[in-house]
């Protein structure tokens, strides 16, 4: 069989794409607007080609002249859905809200280039949205592009990532496809913890930097350095005394990631979780490494925009199962 293809939508530093890759895909080409994003991209994969473009510019005949000649296999990718709102939204359907465009867009690109399968990740609850209808909506589009297609909540810590992250992904095969839909297979064994993933980085304290690409400590203030040695591992807000605990803003803050857990879920902002034994939050290294990404993968950029980076990709190692699983539907 040859190398099977695909295309990467809104394709981010490049997380769907390194685990296509290492399940042995070959890459046709990716899209992403962001040009700090896109210098990353390329840093990692120089041999990819990638278009820094807004897919809406993206015309069919454009998308099908960089298609070339190759069969697609996948068109996999994680439109940003920003709609989310249920009051005064109910009336609206998902995809006619504006804010979702990028959701048609995907949808148009896979109706242009026909693969035979898609994978389309975006946050759990999309799943659940207005008890559903939001899922059933998106599954009618696709089946009227010419797909079947399920959807399934999955958390990242049952396929090797040391990290519970609970996302949507829509599987679709082509209707002329006689097998079944097929989800990544969880992996045996016990889930990897934060201090499996991470405890081999050298320990930084506020502001050090090190050698490593990526692994350099920000730097906290005073009174944040304060609050911070109060919280034990796998603690919160609550073992900082009251005097100085802080009682407003996101609950998530102010806790320190369990040295014996999957890490809490990486965001694009991390910076009032706490190094289960360093009085610090992680570095981008460290953040790098929960999402599964290899030592080698450098982020370019400002510290804010590698943090946003590293929380808005899809697990490598997660990708690399999804990719497996679509290989078992298009032999």
């Amino acid at each position: 069989m040859a190398m099977p293809t695909y295309i990467d939508l809104f394709a981010g530093a490049g997380g769907f794409s390194l685990g296509f890759d290492n399940a042995g895909f070959r890459n046709l080409f990716s899209v992403e607007l962001d040009s700090v994003i896109c210098a990353t991209y390329r840093y990692n994969f120089p041999g990819h080609r990638l278009i820094e473009a807004d897919i809406a510019a993206l015309t069919d005949e454009s998308i099908m002249e960089l298609k070339g000649d190759a069969d697609v296999d996948a068109v996999i990718g994680g439109p940003p859905c920003q709609g989310f709102s249920m009051a005064g939204n109910i009336g609206r359907r998902f995809a006619d809200d504006p804010r979702n465009h990028l959701f048609r867009e995907f949808v148009r690109v896979v109706s242009a280039v026909s693969p035979r399968c898609f994978v389309m990740e975006n946050v759990a609850r999309l799943y659940t949205r207005l008890e559903g209808e939001t899922r059933r909506e998106i599954i009618r589009h696709f089946e009227d592009a010419g797909y079947r297609v399920d959807a399934r909540v999955i958390c990242a810590a049952d396929y090797g990532v040391p990290q519970r992250r609970n996302r949507v992904i829509f599987v679709g095969l082509r209707k002329d496809m006689d097998s079944p839909i097929v989800f990544p297979a969880k992996k045996d064994g016990p889930q990897m913890t934060v201090s499996e993933a991470i405890g081999r980085f050298p320990a930084l304290n506020s502001g050090e930097a090190s050698s490593i690409p990526n692994h350099v400590a920000m730097r906290h203030s005073a009174q944040m350095l304060e609050k911070m040695r109060y919280v034990k591992d796998g603690g919160d807000r609550n073992d900082i005394p009251e005097a100085i605990r802080p009682t407003k803003g996101d609950v998530r803050k102010y806790i320190r990631y369990d040295s014996t857990q999957p890490s809490v879920c990486i965001t694009g902002d991390m910076r009032k979780v706490f190094h289960y034994a360093q009085n610090r939050a992680l570095t981008v290294r460290e953040l790098a490494a929960i999402q599964t990404f290899p030592d080698s993968f450098v982020f370019l950029g400002g510290s804010g925009m590698q943090q946003q980076m590293v929380g808005n990709a899809v697990p490598p190692v997660m990708a690399q199962a999804i990719a497996e699983a679509v290989k078992q539907m298009i032999r």
